[in-house]
């Protein structure tokens, strides 16, 4: 069976009969162990794909992704970007500074965007060399991210408490250029859309509900309808969230360490993927052994459950490779 195969059949409730599925986070580890720099990773998709599949072989990853770094929406949206060869790329600008800022904002064409056309061409290439047996994942800003993108994490939570009918219209037009992003990576052959919204972990679930849970849910109906699954990734403690999003119908739902496995399938159900939650310092620091015990363990408890092995958020730049490979060889059954 091919590992789209053992994929779709996870998220029918069909488990695989060797391993538990394997698929952490990976962006500047995968980067440097290409022999790359982070720079090159989240600018050029040649480099973006090959740092995938070299990680898909090394480690026999069972999902490839196009996940690099916040702002190619951001871009699209008009802001500047610096890159940074060993760290995350650098936003120049903020967008939005006014609420006419926010009246005038234009909805972009992400086809004619060079940031948004790499990921683009990335999910084509992606697709086309993995002959349609390995899930690509794509990848999005939630709109609550990407409004804070465009004009500041401070600046963005004050407008939701000080001006809330402008929040509010940045948000609609974030999920605009959300849906229209994904729409174009599934066209191109991506199986999962992945959407991250990490600052969702920092508010409560009265602003989540007022603010973000209906257009999460507005996206990811938008992803079901276009053909793929969501992966939603909200990097922290989202043990608060949990009851509000246990209804959007979320196919894969990234935990965080902080987060209790039991807990998140006991609130979220039986019908969705969770995928963690290893924290990622302890892979770094710890031994090959260590870390295939703790990862063995927790693959065990979720035997006959719908679960994906992985850090919680992404695996740090020097990590050992020995330790990334003692997660895969945790996750397969003797």
């Amino acid at each position: 069976m091919t590992k789209k195969g053992a994929f779709q059949d996870l998220c029918n409730g069909i488990f695989p009969g060797d391993r538990t599925i394997f698929r952490p986070i990976l962006m500047h580890f995968i980067a440097r162990y290409a022999g790359g720099n982070y720079a090159r990773f989240a600018s050029d998709y040649r480099f973006l794909v090959e740092a995938n599949l070299l990680a898909l072989e090394d480690f026999d990853l069972d999902m490839v992704g196009l996940i690099s770094d916040p702002y190619r929406e951001t871009s699209a949206f008009g802001a500047r970007i610096e890159f940074i060869p060993e760290g995350v790329p650098r936003c120049l600008d903020l967008v939005v500074k006014t609420k006419e800022d926010v009246r005038n904002l234009a909805r972009p064409d992400v086809f004619k965007c060079e940031r948004t056309m790499d990921r683009i061409r990335g999910a084509e290439l992606l697709s086309k060399l993995t002959r349609g047996n390995v899930p690509v994942i794509g990848w999005i800003e939630g709109p609550m991210a990407e409004a804070c993108d465009l004009c500041g994490i401070e600046q963005f939570l004050m407008m939701q408490m000080m001006d809330p009918g402008t929040a509010h219209l940045l948000l609609d037009k974030c999920v605009i250029t959300a849906k229209d992003f994904a729409g174009a990576q599934i066209n191109a052959g991506c199986d999962v859309i992945g959407m991250g919204d990490a600052i969702c972990s920092q508010i409560d679930p009265f602003t989540y509900e007022t603010f973000v849970k209906e257009r999460h849910r507005e996206i990811i109906s938008y992803i079901h309808t276009s053909g793929a699954k969501v992966k939603m990734h909200i990097c922290g403690d989202i043990t608060h969230l949990l009851p509000s999003m246990n209804d959007l119908e979320i196919d894969i739902l990234d935990i965080d360490w902080q987060v209790n496995p039991q807990h998140a399938y006991e609130i979220m159900g039986p019908d969705v993927i969770r995928c963690g939650n290893i924290d990622p310092r302890f892979v770094m620091d710890k031994s090959p052994e260590e870390i295939y015990s703790a990862c063995k363990l927790l693959s065990e408890k979720e035997k006959g459950r719908k679960f994906i092995l992985s850090a919680g958020c992404e695996i740090i730049v020097t990590t050992p490779a020995e330790n990334l490979m003692a997660m895969r060889r945790a996750s397969l059954y003797n």
